[in-house]
């Protein structure tokens, strides 16, 4: 029997969080660590990269005219935040400043918890730089990271406190 699938857009679903430490060497963070972090999703315009991609390693053959491959190393796309620039306030860009270390968590489908739609990237910002036009648009700023060591995928969203 097919089940019916609920799809969804990711825009009022999806949260976007920055967490300065996460204890656990899974870096995967407590509800407490998760509380802590600073949701940025209100804040952000577009967001670029977040995957992982692989470099496929040919092996070609004499006993065939196709060239096969089998995985090879795996790295991170390119990742980035473009996110609304505040009049008043800079401290989102305090926040990521050139250099800073944390971890960008990603809740595909929003708070729920114990779902496994989390996305863990420990990330160090390459750069920050504001996006320059004469249109009528707002102003925005990019923060380009680098992530740092193997992302978490498809971890658990702790459970909800107690209460």
């Amino acid at each position: 029997m097919a089940s019916t699938q609920q799809r969804f857009m990711r825009r009022g679903v999806t949260k976007i969080l920055y967490l300065e430490t996460i204890a656990a060497a899974t870096n995967i963070p407590t509800r407490t660590e998760l509380i802590a972090g600073t949701d940025l999703s209100k804040q952000v315009a577009d967001i670029e990269g977040w995957s992982l991609e692989n470099s496929p390693i040919e092996t070609p053959d004499l006993g065939n005219r196709f060239a096969t491959s089998i995985p090879g190393e795996d790295k991170a796309a390119n990742s980035s935040l473009t996110f609304y620039e505040d009049l008043v306030s800079d401290a989102i860009e305090k926040l990521l400043s050139k250099d800073s270390v944390g971890y960008i968590v990603i809740l595909r489908k929003g708070d729920v918890p114990t779902s496994k739609s989390m996305d863990v990237f420990p990330v160090r910002v390459g750069s920050r730089a504001p996006s320059y036009s004469t249109g009528t648009e707002p102003a925005k700023f990019k923060v380009s990271f680098s992530i740092s060591d193997l992302p978490t995928l498809d971890a658990p969203i702790p459970a909800a406190a107690a209460g």
